[in-house]
């Protein structure tokens, strides 16, 4: 049993943090040498990238993350259709330089499977290497499940390979898979609401304590 520090909801200073959050969990993955092969640049571009999408989250989602930022989920609430980031394209190229064009091949390929109902996209749930397997995982997909459960709508994810089950012990349901052109498969999941779950969200005033069983995610 893992002591989890507290969650809370992300404020704009948090902004930064949550990115480099991400690419630092993104990082090891094939996703990530696929979308920049080279390994010098690949951390810095992840992270510019995220940094935009993390930006975006705050004007057309929500972004919960631990108290010591090990931990954070980022989701979308496409309730009904919302924009790009604004400057999208000019901003991921300044990003991403000649990698913007994987950039924009995983954009549109995920936009096509993605449900046109009302749903709740959650487009990263990042776990900082080190603070693997030590139940945080499990505590945001269990905070966030509980948030989308007020709202009755179904929540929708792609994911990588070795987070599947950690969705899927939370009730996402496999969706047919992903391949990109010379690259990882990505595996789209589902979740429908559970009108019998009365659970508030955890108490974010305090830490909760948790088992971690693959507690792996992204």
């Amino acid at each position: 049993m893992d002591t989890v520090p507290r969650i809370r909801a992300a404020r704009w200073a948090d902004k930064d943090p949550v990115a480099a959050l991400i690419a630092d969990a993104l990082h090891p993955s094939p996703l990530a040498a696929w979308l920049v092969p080279d390994p010098a640049q690949r951390r810095r571009i992840l992270a510019d990238v995220l940094a935009i999408w993390v930006e975006h989250a705050m004007f057309f989602g929500d972004i919960y993350l631990t108290d010591d930022l090990t931990a954070a989920t980022v989701g979308f609430h496409r309730y009904r259709p919302i924009p790009p980031p604004a400057n999208y394209p000019i901003r991921l190229t300044d990003a991403a330089g000649p990698h913007a064009d994987r950039f924009d091949i995983l954009d549109q390929t995920l936009s096509l499977r993605r449900p046109t109902e009302p749903h709740y996209h959650l487009a990263f749930l990042a776990i900082q290497p080190k603070a693997q397997r030590t139940g945080r995982g499990t505590a945001m997909l269990a905070h966030h499940r509980n948030r989308i459960d007020r709202v009755d709508l179904p929540s929708w994810t792609d994911t990588t390979t070795a987070a599947q089950n950690l969705y899927a012990r939370h009730g996402y349901t496999p969706r047919p898979t992903i391949t990109l052109p010379d690259g990882p498969t990505i595996h789209p999941m589902r979740r429908n609401p559970d009108p019998g779950n009365d659970a508030w969200p955890l108490n974010t005033t305090r830490p909760t304590t948790t088992s971690h069983q693959q507690d792996i995610a992204i």
